[in-house]
Order: structure tokens, then sequence, then C-alpha cells
């Protein structure tokens, strides 16, 4: 069953129960009284919920939509009270009439209080309902509404995440095969390797990224084959750290970290100065996955940008989507060193 459906059922059962104890209200007083029921007692007593059945179910089904909610206050006030006005003397009268023929001996001795307050009593107690059953609708009106925007909120979301994920794609495999370009023209074995590396590398992105989360050893598992498939091409002179670990049971949204890690290989490597990467990833605690990325910093030239900062920018969104209020994401550069940390409350 949808959950609308459970949530008609419930309102409906609700109302059902309701209308149940006010029809059986005169089995608890007359219990208390010690007074019979007898069908003749009962069928005066009957048109009283019926009435204000009436007064609720006119203005639940019709006037709070045809009236109401097209900003006729002045109207649905004026409907209102005539509505009431003529079911509390028609009601009256009918009570006048049972009391008269029916239920005069029984209560002989005790003359019921005088018209006028009955009417009026009636009248404020019906006008009650009327508001009942406005509060009814204008609160589920408005549940039902919220319901939808947070579908389309979800939709939009969904949608933009989709969009996010089709660009990293394309800009991880722009990234890595650059790097295997580079490889092909000194080594063409290890480019061999390496291509058949970015096939396993490529075959968790097109599985794992369409999942909403994967288990964070998967995702260091992917990172780890990353970074050996970045080393081969590395001078033996780049120091490469890594301190990465996870606990179990351990779920995250995929591929986040990868922009980090792709961005220490492409702008902290150089071929004629010392260079270093340290990678740090694991859990803190119990809710908090962190991970930090040192490099030494050597800016790309202006012709050599392509691809540059989208990544990050990237990134950004996602987590902003995925994780809102729930990460911190820091990168900046200090003195010969850029540094980006990410902290995420899962």
């Amino acid at each position: 069953m949808k959950q609308t459906d459970k949530r008609q059922a419930l309102l409906w059962l609700i109302h059902l129960i309701g209308w149940g104890i006010m029809f059986g209200f005169p089995f608890f007083f007359a219990s208390r009284e010690g007074n019979p029921i007898t069908f003749q007692w009962y069928l005066g007593y009957v048109f009283v919920p019926v009435a204000f059945m009436l007064v609720f179910y006119v203005n639940y089904f019709w006037w709070i939509d045809r009236v109401l909610f097209r900003k006729k206050l002045f109207q649905f006030i004026l409907l209102n009270i005539l509505l009431i006005s003529a079911i509390c003397f028609c009601l009256d009268a009918w009570m006048h009439f049972y009391f008269q023929h029916f239920i005069k001996a029984a209560f002989s001795g005790h003359p019921g209080p005088p018209k006028v307050m009955v009417i009026s009593r009636d009248f404020m107690l019906m006008g009650l309902t009327a508001g009942l059953s406005v509060a009814i609708r204008v609160t589920g009106n408005w549940y039902k509404m919220e319901t939808e925007r947070k579908e389309l909120e979800k939709g939009r979301v969904e949608a933009e995440l989709k969009s996010l994920k089709n660009q990293l794609n394309p800009h991880f495999l722009f990234n890595t095969l650059n790097n295997i370009y580079s490889l092909i023209a000194f080594n063409p074995e290890t480019a061999q390797h390496a291509v058949h590396d970015l096939s396993r590398l490529l075959r968790y992105i097109l599985y794992e990224n369409n999942q909403n989360r994967v288990p964070l050893a998967k995702e260091i598992e992917f990172i780890d084959n990353y970074i050996a498939l970045m080393k081969i091409r590395l001078p033996l002179e780049v120091v490469v750290e890594t301190e990465i670990y996870a606990e179990r049971n351990v779920e995250i949204a995929p591929l986040l970290f990868i922009t980090l890690v792709e961005n220490a290989f492409k702008h902290g490597v150089s071929p004629t100065a010392p260079s270093f990467i340290s990678i740090e990833l694991h859990t803190v605690g119990e809710g908090e996955v962190f991970c930090r990325v040192e490099n030494s910093y050597f800016p790309k030239k202006r012709e050599d940008k392509s691809g540059s900062g989208i990544g990050l920018e990237n990134l950004r969104k996602r987590l902003t989507l995925l994780y809102p209020g729930r990460y911190m994401l820091v990168t900046e550069k200090q003195g010969e060193k850029f540094v980006a940390e990410l902290r995420i409350r899962i």
C-alpha cells in the first residue's frame, strides 16, 4: 500500500472513531443515570450526530474547496450561518416533538433548559464542527502540498546528481587518459598494463556510481587502484605516502574522494623539482569520515588548464546535495604545498 493510501485509510479510520464516539454518547450517559435505552429513546438522539455530520461534510467535501479556497471568506461564513441556523431550528423542532411524545414520562419533573439556550449551544457546537472541518482540510492540503513539494525536490536533486555524475565520468576519464598518453611515448608495455587497470577503474565507476551508497572499503579499494595506476608514470623522486583504512559497515556516496586525489596527482608532481603527495583517508569515531590530501603545488600553465577546476566545483555541488549541513570541505595553498581536507558526518 502506498504512503498516500495509508494516510487516507488512517484519516477515515479517525473519522469513523470520532463519529462512533458521538453516536455512542447515549449509551455512556444512560448507564450512569440508570435509564434504559429504547429504540424510541435512541431515535430521538440519533438526529443530533447526523446534524453535526451534515455540517461537517458539507464543508469538508464542497464549501471549503469551492468557496473558502477560492478566497470567498464572507460567502463561506454566510453559508455556514444559514446552514447551521436551519439545522438548529429543525433539530430543536424534532427534539421538542420527541420529548413531547416519547420520553416526557421518563423525565417528568426535569424540565429541559430554555429553548434559546439549547439553540445557542447547538449553534456554537456546530460552528466549532465547521471550524474543525476547515482545520482538517487545511492541514490535509498542507500535508499533501508539502509531500508533493518534497517529491519534486527529491526529483530535482536526483536529476542534478545524475547530471553531476555524468560530468564526473568524462572528467575522470580525461585526466586518466592524459596520464596514460604520456606513458605511450617511452614505455608502451607499461601503458598497455595501465589501460587494463583503467578498465577496472571504469567498471567500478559504471556500476557503483549508480548506487546511492557504497561500502567505504570499496571506495578505498578504488582509490588504492587509482594511486597504483598513477604511480606507474611518476619519477622515482616523487614521494607518495598513504594512510588509508576503513571501519566495517560504513557506507558513503561513491566517488567523493577521488577528485581530491586526482587534483593531487595533477598539480602536485613536477618532472624537475622534488614532489610529494600525502593521502589520509579513514573514519573518525562512528559517525565521521575524514580525508586529507597534501601535495607539492605546481600550478598548471595557462595552455594546460583543460578541465581545471571542474572537479572541485562538481564535488562541492554533490556534497551540498548529498550531505547538506553535514560536511566541511577546505582547500587552500599553504606556502609551497596545497592542502584539501574533507569531513563528512554520515
